[in-house]
């Protein structure tokens, strides 16, 4: 929704973005625009700040109350940018200055949908753990009580977090209930898929500082030289480009949490500038003298440990002693399969709502398969997996190999290939011709299977045989994929 009371700019910016994509609809009144946004849900507002019947600022808390997952854009002149800033830090996604500039336009447009879709994908993945202490069973639909206090009850009651049962899981949110109330700063190490910003979320929401912003930024993708644009701000002209003044996320977090995702990518010369901005807690945009007061909770994350890093000399020793007020580490998947059947039960619950279907149940040989995998993506891999199967599984029928990705299935059989089938390793005697003949027949099964990316139809096929008689080959074998 386009809301400024100059007809021309909403015909244009209503032509410029439906010429790209977008549904757009106008209006030239603030009462108009909510009265709208009663009967429509809006993703984008881009708003005039000053409106015949009402401001931005109380356009822009009323929104809010209609729906705080709207995104809105204040469009401001000149001299009304520093009401712009504040109302940037009172829930304003970003703002415009007038002249506006189509390539400006476009890019925060695309950035504020890109923030909306990761926002969505945050919430779907929050994979922390399950609010539950009846673990389902999908195989035969029982629940049996674990007879254990609810880690829920230790931290919240939102249906938003899976909370895990395994020993790692429950050390995980102790500490998590120790450190969130408190102001620490702290770093989160755990491998990629883990669920580092989950716990970064969750350390927030239960901190005095709940009510203020939670703002992430992922420093991995960030070149030597966005990376102080977008932690510091910048001012209008600071270089090449800078065509307006930028909040930075510091700024952004104010009274809030500053979530660092891979601060070990981060530049010496930024590390330098970080070091500063936590001791004497005032930050300094590019292109400015002007040196502006922060208050905000700091909480880093990394996939390696940060001491090794100073031990290689590409993290900063006193930076990093800055951080360790508190570390937490998230086991990953492997260590925690008592987890398993907990984030496979949530994640399917979610894909049904997302796929208006029923995945049905998983196969024996899919719950092996998902006990012997490593899980290097972890948590994240596990959602990924899940989405895939029930897409490629038609409604009412169960869940089988066949849904999988081919890497599982490779490292499936491999498992088989690294331990022989229980068969052929209770015959002792090599030189047994059934011991050779057995072995044989194993490997071309295995071979064919490979080649035909694990389609039975086609192996037996290429074997000469009918689909029953591989079946029980694969039986015999023992061969589960």
């Amino acid at each position: 929704m386009i809301i400024d009371d100059e007809i021309n700019i909403c015909t244009l910016l209503s032509k410029f973005l439906g010429k790209h994509g977008f549904k757009v609809d106008t209006t030239m009144s603030g009462n108009a625009a909510l009265k709208m946004m009663k009967e429509k849900t809006y993703d984008l507002v881009l708003c005039d700040y000053r409106l015949k019947d009402t401001d931005g600022a109380q356009l822009l808390q009323d929104i809010r109350q209609l729906n705080p997952r709207t995104i809105v854009i204040i469009i401001t002149g000149y001299t009304d940018v520093r009401v712009a800033v504040e109302m940037v830090k009172n829930g304003a996604y970003d703002y415009l200055s007038k002249p506006l500039y189509p390539d400006e336009i476009l890019n925060l447009v695309h950035k504020a949908f890109a923030h909306l879709d990761a926002e969505s994908e945050r919430e779907a993945l929050q994979a922390v753990s399950q609010p539950q202490t009846m673990a389902v069973n999908r195989e035969n639909g029982s629940a049996a009580a674990n007879g254990k206090a609810p880690v829920s009850e230790m931290l919240d009651k939102s249906n938003k977090y899976v909370y895990g049962e395994s020993s790692g899981a429950t050390e995980l949110f102790r500490q998590i209930k120790l450190v969130a109330p408190t102001d620490y700063s702290v770093i989160i190490f755990g491998e990629t898929g883990t669920g580092k910003e989950s716990v970064a979320h969750l350390i927030h929401h239960h901190s005095k500082r709940s009510a203020q912003p939670f703002v992430a930024l992922d420093c991995g993708s960030l070149s030597k030289e966005l990376a102080a644009s977008e932690l510091f701000g910048h001012e209008k002209g600071a270089f090449t480009g800078a065509i307006n003044t930028k909040i930075g996320a510091f700024e952004q977090a104010t009274g809030g949490t500053l979530f660092l995702d891979e601060v070990s990518n981060l530049s010496y010369d930024i590390q330098v500038a970080l070091l500063r901005v936590i001791q004497e807690k005032v930050i300094r945009r590019v292109g400015s003298l002007k040196e502006i007061p922060i208050d905000v909770r700091i909480i880093v994350a990394s996939n390696e440990k940060l001491s090794e890093s100073v031990q290689r000399g590409r993290f900063r020793e006193d930076l990093f002693h800055r951080f360790n007020e508190f570390t937490i580490y998230i086991p990953p998947l492997r260590e925690r399969k008592e987890d398993l059947q907990l984030f496979v039960n949530a994640f399917i619950g979610q894909v049904e709502k997302e796929l208006q279907k029923n995945c049905g149940k998983i196969t024996q040989e899919v719950w092996e398969c998902f006990q012997k995998y490593t899980w290097p993506g972890n948590i994240r891999e596990l959602k990924n997996v899940i989405r895939r199967a029930c897409l490629l599984t038609p409604e009412h029928q169960d869940i089988t190999m066949s849904a999988l990705p081919l890497e599982m299935k490779e490292a499936f059989v491999q498992s088989y290939e690294e331990d022989p089938v229980s068969e052929l390793a209770a015959i002792a005697n090599e030189n047994d011709l059934k011991t050779v003949a057995l072995q044989a027949e194993y490997n071309k099964i295995i071979n064919v299977l490979k080649e035909v990316k694990y389609n039975k139809t086609k192996a037996a096929q290429l074997l000469n045989i009918d689909r029953k008689t591989l079946y029980n080959k694969l039986r015999l074998l023992n061969i589960n994929y």
